[in-house]
């Protein structure tokens, strides 16, 4: 099985269960709360920081 972030095979068993490697997991939790580069977040919007 083959990671789907980085196409790297996937050896542990828990990796495979998974269904993505250890670093790959971590690096999407660590950005998966944070907005896509100039989007704006629902906080700048209710804050009137936001462009439109």
């Amino acid at each position: 099985m083959i990671c789907p972030v980085c196409n790297r095979p996937l050896k542990s068993k828990e990796s495979i269960a998974k269904g993505i490697g250890p670093v790959c997991e971590t690096k999407i939790k660590d950005h998966a709360n944070e907005p896509l580069e100039g989007q704006t977040s629902i906080d700048d919007y209710l804050q009137g920081t936001h462009n439109d």
